[in-house]
């Protein structure tokens, strides 16, 4: 219950000291210059306690932003794997935007200000943040609080719940026709850096993403990655057993073709067992110089190590692949990700029954 208590300091100024008790709850109290206000902030934190609310509230006071990106930082961080890095200097710039506010000063209107900053701001190439990027940011900021509500007991709400985000450009569909692919093929076969072909090989036949490429190994290592991607290859299988991956899973990826035939023909280093190692024993190679003096000698504009990826993935759509079985080669965890080549199986699927029509039918 709540009771209002009047009291009269040595110059005569009059307060009232408001005091809210109920059974299994410490006691809250609070002074005002008027009895108005008294009563109205005893009636407001008695409902909030029975609500659950209050000392959620009074947790929100205590603690900064810095506090809470700190802490997610040490403890939550270190379970991200290849992600950490990126997570880490995203989470820094929310640590100097917002730092200094209690988290109950962190309102969707001034997490608005700030996301229109960021993405207004410039990176460390000068380019200017895409609506994409500028998302992953949020992401990272709305997991930490999304952490100090249940588990933490910092906040009640997630204040960015209510702050729109940038609207995304459709996913990119960039992909090698078959006289591009035969071009890039001769260019990396053609390059001072022997392992850029087998490499490039493997994105195309098995949707591997770089970093899984680059991390492969003949056999299981002694020590293990803890962090980052990698896996094994098991020629004698003909498949790849990927142990960690970027969204955390185990991913098996048949190995076949001239993937499988490249593979075989490669000779094992003695020094270590990881496939694409540099002159450093565990060190993966650097590829990118010398892919893109291999896309400069074949002709091939607006295109990335990682559209190899893509090219993969639209190969399979139009070879009448689902999107759950692309979904699954690729390791999405939704078919989200896949739709974007949905077109193309579409326009394969519209193809064949053309062509059966002109046929059958005439």
């Amino acid at each position: 219950m709540a009771t209002i208590e009047r009291r009269v300091t040595n110059d005569g100024t009059i307060t009232f000291r408001a005091k809210v008790r109920l059974k299994g709850y410490p006691a809250q109290s609070a002074s005002f210059d008027r009895i108005t206000d008294a009563k109205r902030w005893a009636t407001q934190t008695e409902a909030d306690i029975r609500a659950s609310r209050h000392f959620k509230t009074v947790q929100a006071k205590k603690h900064t932003a810095s506090e809470l990106i700190d802490r997610y930082i040490k403890y939550e961080l270190p379970k991200k794997g290849s992600q950490a890095a990126n997570q880490k200097a995203q989470l820094l710039w929310w640590r100097n935007a917002i730092g200094p506010f209690s988290l109950a000063a962190i309102t969707p209107a001034l997490l608005a200000e700030q996301r229109d900053i960021l993405a207004n701001g410039s990176t460390q190439q000068s380019r200017v943040r895409s609506p994409s990027t500028v998302n992953r940011y949020l992401a990272a900021l709305s997991h930490a609080f999304t952490l100090a509500i249940n588990e933490w007991g910092w906040m009640d709400e997630n204040p960015l719940r209510k702050v729109s985000k940038p609207s995304e450009a459709p996913g990119r569909t960039r992909y090698l026709d078959d006289d591009e692919r035969h071009r890039l093929f001769e260019a990396c076969r053609q390059s001072r850096q022997q392992l850029l072909y087998p490499c490039v090989l493997l994105a195309i036949s098995t949707g591997m993403r770089q970093s899984e490429i680059l991390n492969l190994h003949w056999k299981m290592p002694a020590n293990p990655p803890k962090s980052g991607a990698w896996g094994v290859v098991h020629l004698d299988k003909s498949k790849i057993v990927l142990h960690q991956t970027k969204n955390k899973e185990r991913r098996v990826v048949p190995l076949v073709g001239a993937a499988h035939t490249e593979l075989s023909g490669m000779t094992q280093r003695d020094d270590t067992t990881m496939i694409f190692s540099s002159i450093v024993p565990g060190h993966p190679i650097g590829m990118r110089e010398a892919f893109t003096s291999a896309l400069a000698k074949a002709g091939i504009e607006n295109f990335r190590f990682h559209d190899l990826r893509h090219s993969c993935a639209s190969y399979l759509a139009m070879n009448s692949a689902s999107l759950a079985e692309i979904a699954e080669i690729l390791g999405h965890k939704t078919l989200a990700m896949v739709k974007r080549y949905a077109h193309l199986s579409d326009s394969h699927v519209a193809g064949v029954l053309e062509r059966m029509n002109r046929s059958v039918i005439g």
